[in-house]
């Protein structure tokens, strides 16, 4: 576990929200912070469905419902919270049925600005960490190639991609503007317990557990998998570290695997045939990105640490998981 949080300080007064807490990631967040005992905030969308995630990730805090694309109701939220530091986890746009532009910009970006405007009014001034970790994403880089380092100019094809870029943006001229302190981590190919149904290894354990064939694309794009635990990890070291105001973080791996080279190394783990993997039977997606090595120097100098699950461990993790809870990954 990372670097304590409750360092020079009580533990009581550490006050922490995680906003998309039950989400695929959030739900690590909260997980991986469950061993301390400073305060958790668990902030949802909807209460009655998240509780049911957090017994079975078994994670413990205070679950508040809240509607984030409401301005007045985020003040209210960090008026009521006031934490010592945020971890925003909400986002609009990684399903495939959350398309709506609108949408994408209210929780994407618009939220961004109104979480930087509660905290210049809350914040703990003791706190010496990061007031707010933001998570952005791979597809701000979109269509750019070339070795995807932090100061890379940008130029997103998705409105997904659009909208988290503006709300990185708009962290660093708030972070500047208000004197918050604030880093976004840049996630890319995340896998593991908790993924959404659909994605390639839910897909995976779903066709291995029918004994039925997988259509999937032909695979060559390249991706940097990271696995979900390490990628809490770094979450939370990066709450820790000081940075520029609003600086730019990669939250990867640094290897690149391809999308045919994952699904066969899953398959032969869970023993798919591999003429159960038609590769090239579905078209590949017009937003997948086409880029060199992730570069992962300024999390290594800042954290003094790179993510270290391999693909196999973190597979057999995942499939652990799913052993235990009876059901499935989610």
């Amino acid at each position: 576990m990372i670097a304590s949080y409750d360092q020079d300080r009580s533990s009581s007064t550490i006050r922490i929200a995680i906003l998309g807490a039950s989400g695929f990631i959030g739900r690590w967040v909260a997980r991986a912070l469950g061993t301390r005992s400073a305060k958790l905030y668990l902030v949802v969308r909807n209460k009655s469905v998240s509780e049911g995630v957090f017994s079975k990730y078994h994670v413990h805090g205070k679950i508040l419902e809240a509607d984030l694309s409401d301005s007045n109701e985020v003040r209210k939220l960090f008026h009521e919270v006031r934490p010592s530091i945020t971890f925003n986890l909400s986002g609009y746009g990684v399903k495939p049925t959350e398309r709506d532009p609108e949408t994408s910009h209210r929780i994407n970006t618009h939220l961004v600005s109104a979480i930087c405007e509660a905290v210049a009014e809350t914040r703990d001034a003791d706190w010496p960490g990061q007031d707010i970790v933001h998570v952005g994403s791979a597809l701000e880089y979109g269509a750019i190639g070339g070795n995807l380092s932090e100061d890379s100019a940008p130029n997103p094809t998705t409105d997904y991609g659009r909208s988290k870029l503006q709300g990185t943006a708009t962290l660093a001229r708030n972070c500047k503007a208000r004197g918050i302190k604030g880093v976004t981590a840049r996630l890319f190919t995340v896998y593991g317990p908790g993924e959404h149904q659909g994605r390639l290894l839910p897909s995976l354990l779903d066709a291995a557990r029918a004994g039925e064939s997988l259509g999937l694309t032909d695979g060559v794009q390249k991706r940097d998998f990271t696995y979900v635990e390490d990628v809490a990890e770094g979450l939370l070291r990066l709450g820790l570290v000081t940075t520029k105001p609003g600086e730019i973080v990669n939250l990867a791996t640094g290897h690149l695997m391809t999308v045919r080279s994952f699904a066969e190394t899953a398959a032969g783990i869970m023993k798919i045939p591999s003429d159960r993997l038609e590769f090239g039977a579905l078209p590949t997606r017009t937003e997948e990105m086409e880029h060199a090595t992730v570069a992962i120097e300024r999390l290594r100098r800042l954290t003094t640490w790179v993510p270290s699950t391999g693909i196999e461990e973190g597979i057999l993790r995942t499939l652990a998981f799913a052993k235990v809870q009876g059901v499935g990954a989610n």
